[in-house]
């Protein structure tokens, strides 16, 4: 049995506090009511003196989309809201995620219903989450939505895992050159300096450049840091700005070497998917629509979403204004079309989704097999400038003996 710290308060309001030993959270609760106590918050008492960084805390998408998926399997046999969130709270090992079905599960208990509570949590559950419960609790198949909840957010996971699973290997590769030329400039270069210092004489351009280089990096490493720092920050705070998210996004989709390709299709394949997900659970498409523009993760599908509300509030169709946003391909809009008039657009997204899934794997691996070559190319560029400026006063020794 372990001590829980719980608070409640008597049907009259007056507050109360102690400690309990039970088996589980859920037998501490069940004695608070039988007492006929509100329970307000129940905790373990080892757990509660334990000290949490609030920048640490995030909840995985994986995380999010199993809870979704096991509340879904308890509501469908039958089991409470409220009991399911009891047994989800007890097994969850996610420290974050436990913290907030606590939080959850008490808005339940104090008579809220489920998308409202996870309303108050955004970091957590985001808009798409939210409505997607809360068409489901309107249309009493919170289950079914649940799952499309869950579906949507291992698809998302997916897409992520592919594009950094990726770039491992050339950031690996990026990185071993970085510290290889680092140790090239750092401690073969001085030890030429004191050569030619012997030798005397003009030292050609070349090697000035990597002398220099070489001062810098061994008499100011801490300055170097300090403006990489200095750069990451100014550049994280100008890309949350809403001028530096615009203009992120758009380079972002002109980058060469397939990237820009790649963030394209992502941002498509997100697009119809969570569309797709919204319009099969039942939210009213204006919402749907603006839920997928915001949580579609690139500006320029965003401002094509309002252009889309705008119409579809006059009575037009959606594939119009698409066709006007150049990140939507002819074929998206065409097949949206097709979908609006045969009154299956939740299913013509879906295979939009689909299609684009498939091409962004295509894609990586292409980009990979392109970006070998072009790392190579400019690694051996460098390291062969270091080594060329090296010997190039050698060589006016030796010619100049000669």
């Amino acid at each position: 049995m372990s001590t829980y710290v719980f608070r409640a308060i008597d049907l009259a309001g007056v507050k109360a506090r102690g400690e309990l030993e039970a088996d589980s959270k859920q037998a501490v609760s069940d004695q608070l009511k039988r007492r006929g106590l509100i329970v307000l918050d129940i905790a373990d008492k080892s757990g509660s003196r334990q000290i949490e960084l609030g920048f640490l805390k995030r909840v995985r998408a994986n995380d999010l989309a199993v809870f979704s998926r096991q509340l879904s399997t308890m509501i469908n046999s039958g089991m409470s809201i409220l009991r399911a969130l009891y047994v989800l709270e007890e097994q969850t090992e996610a420290k974050f995620l436990k913290e907030t079905l606590v939080a959850v599960r008490k808005d339940v208990e104090a008579g809220l219903s489920l998308s409202d509570a996870l309303a108050r949590h955004p970091k957590v559950f985001n808009p798409l989450f939210v409505a997607m419960c809360q068409a489901g609790e309107t249309g009493g198949v919170l289950e079914d939505a649940l799952m499309r909840v869950a579906d949507q957010l291992e698809k998302d996971a997916s897409l992520r895992r592919q594009i950094r699973s990726a770039m491992v290997y050339p950031a690996l590769v990026v990185t071993f050159a970085i510290g290889v030329m680092m140790a090239l400039v750092a401690f073969l270069v001085p030890v030429f300096e004191g050569v030619f210092k012997q030798f005397g004489g003009e030292l050609p351009a070349m090697t000035k450049v990597s002398v220099a280089l070489s001062h810098a990096v061994t008499g100011y490493w801490w300055l170097i840091f300090l403006g990489a720092a200095g750069v990451a920050v100014a550049f994280f705070r100008w890309k949350r700005s809403t001028r530096g998210r615009k203009q992120w996004d758009r380079f972002r989709l002109r980058v060469p070497l397939k990237i820009g390709t790649i963030v394209q299709q992502v941002a498509i394949a997100r697009w119809s998917r969570t569309l797709s997900s919204l319009t099969s659970a039942g939210v009213p498409l204006l919402l749907g629509l603006e839920i997928t523009g915001k949580t579609s993760g690139n500006w320029a599908v965003e401002t094509a979403m309002d252009g889309v509300i705008a119409s579809v509030k006059r009575g037009g169709t959606i594939a119009a204004p698409l066709t006007q946003a150049p990140v939507f391909p002819p074929m998206v809009t065409h097949m949206v079309g097709v979908g609006e008039e045969t009154g299956a657009l939740d299913t013509m997204l879906d295979k939009v989704a689909d299609f684009y899934e498939d091409q962004v794997e295509a894609s990586v691996k292409a980009l990979t097999s392109i970006l070998e070559p072009v790392m190579i190319i400019v690694i051996g560029a460098i390291v062969g400038f270091i080594v060329i400026s090296m010997y190039l006063p050698l060589f006016s020794v030796y010619n100049s003996i000669k």
